[in-house]
């Protein structure tokens, strides 16, 4: 079993694919203020996952 260390990287970048993907999928199609929506958690999902998959664990 991984312990939680090695988890984490992992989980970034599933957030990170998770809200690019949501984002790709809203671009044409939905009115404009769900859009919005959908871009600013993207920005807020993809700096939550950058801080998880970067994360230093060197102590």
């Amino acid at each position: 079993m991984a312990d939680r260390e090695q988890r984490t990287p992992f989980y970034g970048i599933v957030l990170i694919l998770a809200a690019l993907g949501a984002s790709m999928a809203v671009t044409y199609y939905g009115p404009v203020w769900f859009r919005v929506t959908v871009y600013t958690l993207t920005v807020l999902l993809v700096l939550i996952g950058g801080v998880m998959t970067f994360r230093d664990y060197s102590h």
